[in-house]
């Protein structure tokens, strides 16, 4: 494929060509999991994107928290672009509200719909206290997010993360797939501010080759479907699109603007600057240049400098400026969408190519003179989120206090299911002043009455205290992060509190810390991937603890179908009172057993009685009173390789005994 010389009078001099320091702040580099490749190789993309204006990206994974502070010559290592994932891992309030874009992948272009897994040899100390896991256990992040099953649902995640950090840009990362771009009208209705194609060829090389082979399409057809789909249905203007897949010249960046991307995600070419030399064995943590390990010998080894990678971007932003004055463009937002000036003229004549014909992929969409003046081939725009209709405003106004002076406050307020995220904005304020650390216990204490909508208490940060008196609805402590949620019914109702439904599905998603205790039962996949948070419940349905990694959950009650799947971490402890519940448990990863070690004792009792004096629950009352006999009904659930490590860590923190001789 070629170009077409002659815009706007013909070629120009490059002199009046947008300069490259505009154009490299369009420039970013894909995700890299943080696990994934080395801290060193990490860091050393994020400083060298920072330095040109760029963003990195943190991949899943988390980010270490010392990073959000500049280093003594003034760089930083602060990953602008911080993705959230199925997994969830490492996702805080103060990983959130350090973040330029926050990304929601929904899939990668090398191997989509098949989720994650980091090996556990690959979760050191580092990387466990990093995504709030245990070191040396498997990582699974799910094909799915447990939160996304509908477009509504993808709204609700972005307004759930547009509340927290409100100076972010939302993106939702797709695969280039036959499709993709009705998905992606979708995803501009539901307010993302940022839409990425990624194409079939990326990702590091711990991809399967099957997938790579056979999974996904080239960049450049999702993404001129998009383009196409979008300019066509007025939502070009308001939303980002952005697009990358082993995209490495200047070359590349002209052909994909003129298909239609604003943005341009660069990764393999990037790693290669700083080292990489493509072993694809990433996945065996046995990188020979340092970069795929988070072996610390292999470290060693790296020897990659930020430099280079800014180096890299500049040749590559004067390559597109030399395209773009031989073409007659001054600016790139003058290319987006331009595929006329595109030649595929003589393409079919090459023997690989014979019947080959892009005009479809090559339609140049315009905007229809009946569509308003706002509207446009690229983004000049932005979503209007209406974070003006939050009740944390008030919550924060009248926080005033406590978020200055550490000072102790009660609020009280009503409640409605309009109310979305409720909290996730208060805790953002809580992180940006205290990070992860938050407040002191019930610094800022919360009463709500009535019926609370979607995302109750999401990001909720440590020092906040939500005390509900009605019901809520679904994703209830989504990424909870060190704040109490208590929920029980109003003291009046009629129905018996245990044996109905209180809160909906997928409480807890990806919780790293804090506390729960719900008088009533909850929906499905309670605890779905809770990494840190301890929760005490009347009764769940399906999927509770999925994909759980840590925490403590007890359940009063009856579970539903499929309890532990895919559990690696943490304990529950059940209720089982007709003893069925072997029935109903995932057996794949866990082992059942009987509550009979004194932690273990100690830690339900102490889990129920804290139930008992949040909830009034008459469950956890008569739990107690009838202690000695009510405790041989309950099982505790403990996944085998979790099991594991906690004996060898036993073991290795045991005194060694010293036998003296004569």
């Amino acid at each position: 494929m070629d170009f077409k010389e002659g815009v706007n009078g013909g070629p120009i001099p490059i002199d009046d060509v947008q300069p490259a320091s505009e154009i490299v702040k369009r420039f970013c580099t894909g995700a890299m999991s943080f696990g994934s490749i080395s801290a060193e190789a990490h860091e050393g993309l994020a400083i060298a994107m920072n330095r040109i204006g760029g963003r990195s990206n943190t991949g899943e994974g988390g980010e270490d928290p010392s990073r959000y502070k500049l280093d003594a010559n003034g760089d930083s290592r602060n990953s602008a672009i911080k993705q959230v994932a199925s997994g969830r891992f490492g996702v805080t309030t103060e990983y959130l509200v350090n973040a330029k874009d926050l990304q929601i992948k929904i899939a990668q272009g090398a191997k989509p719909g098949e989720g994650g897994q980091l090996p556990g040899h690959k979760v050191s100390d580092y990387i466990g206290n990093i995504r709030h896991t245990t070191p040396g256990v498997e990582l699974i992040s799910p094909p799915p997010h447990h939160d996304i099953y509908s477009i509504e649902d993808i709204a609700q995640l972005i307004h759930d993360l547009k509340t927290a950090n409100q100076d972010a840009r939302i993106h939702v990362k797709l695969v280039a797939e036959m499709g993709v771009g009705t998905v992606a009208a979708g995803v501009a209705k539901a307010k993302a501010d940022v839409v990425l194609i990624s194409g079939d060829s990326g990702g590091t090389g711990a991809s399967p080759e099957s997938s790579i082979k056979h999974a996904g399409v080239a960049w450049e057809l999702g993404l001129a479907e998009t383009q196409q789909v979008l300019v066509a249905n007025d939502l070009r203007s308001r939303i980002v699109v952005q697009t990358d897949g082993q995209i490495k010249t200047g070359r590349d960046v002209a052909i994909a603007a003129m298909l239609g991307a604003d943005e341009y995600g660069v990764a393999t070419a990037a790693l290669i600057t700083l080292g990489c030399i493509y072993l694809r064995k990433c996945h065996l943590n046995l990188c020979s240049v340092g970069i795929a390990t988070q072996d610390e010998e292999l470290r060693k080894h790296f020897a990659g400098d930020p430099d280079y990678v800014v180096n890299y971007f500049r040749f590559m932003a004067e390559e597109m400026r030399q395209v773009m004055a031989d073409m007659g463009f001054r600016t790139v937002n003058e290319m987006i969408g331009r595929t006329d000036r595109l030649d595929w003229s003589g393409v079919e004549e090459h023997w690989k190519a014979k019947g080959l014909n892009l005009d479809a992929l090559l339609y140049r969409a315009e905007v229809a003179p009946t569509m308003g003046a706002g509207s446009g081939t690229y983004q000049c725009e932005v979503q209007d989120h209406k974070l003006e209709e939050a009740l944390d405003l008030e919550l924060i106004k009248q926080a005033k206090t406590a978020l200055e002076q550490r000072t102790p406050v009660e609020i009280e307020a009503n409640v409605s299911n309009s109310h979305r995220a409720t909290g996730a904005m208060l805790s953002g304020e809580v992180a940006k002043r205290y990070g992860d650390e938050g407040l002191p216990q019930d610094t800022i204490k919360v009463k709500l009455t009535g019926s609370a909508g979607q995302s109750f208490g999401a990001f909720l940060s440590r020092g906040i205290t939500f005390n509900l008196e009605g019901d809520s609805n679904d994703y209830l402590g989504k990424g909870l992060c060190g704040g109490r949620i208590i929920v029980r019914p109003p003291a009046n109702v009629t129905f018996t509190p245990e044996e109905n439904i209180i809160v909906g599905n997928v409480l807890l998603y990806g919780a790293t810390g804090g506390d729960i205790y719900v008088r009533g039962m909850a929906g499905e996949r309670f605890g779905v991937r809770n990494s840190g948070a301890n929760a005490v419940v009347e009764g769940i349905g399906d999927h509770g603890c999925e994909y759980m990694t840590g925490g403590r959950v007890v359940v009063l009650g009856t579970t539903g179908r499929n309890f532990a799947a895919g559990m690696s971490g943490g304990i529950a402890y059940v209720y089982d009172e007709a003893g069925d519940f072997a029935s109903r448990c995932n057996m794949d990863m866990v082992e059942l057993g009987a509550v009979e070690e004194q932690s273990d004792m100690a830690t339900l009792r102490l889990l129920i009685e804290a139930h008992s004096q949040f909830t009034d629950s008459a469950k956890a009352r008569m739990v107690l009173d009838a202690w000695d006999s009510v405790i041989q009904k309950f099982v505790r659930v403990m996944p085998v390789a979790y099991k594991a490590v906690l004996e060898r860590e036993r073991k290795q923190s045991a005194p060694s005994s010293v036998v003296a001789n004569g």
